[in-house]
């Protein structure tokens, strides 16, 4: 699975999920709830872009 960026430099890990946030290890950017916002600086999903 693809991991995704956000413009503050926090990487989404879906193998790792968002656990603090409540998202289990295993979740597809693409399957993050639609009210998900970065962790680190509350940026909404698309501003984040896929990453190696």
């Amino acid at each position: 699975m693809q991991k995704m960026e956000c413009p503050c430099g926090y990487v989404y890990d879906p193998a790792e999920g968002d656990y603090e946030n409540g998202v289990q290890a295993g979740t597809a950017f693409a399957d993050l709830p639609d009210e998900w916002v970065c962790p680190k600086c509350g940026a909404e999903k698309e501003y984040f872009y896929a990453v190696d």
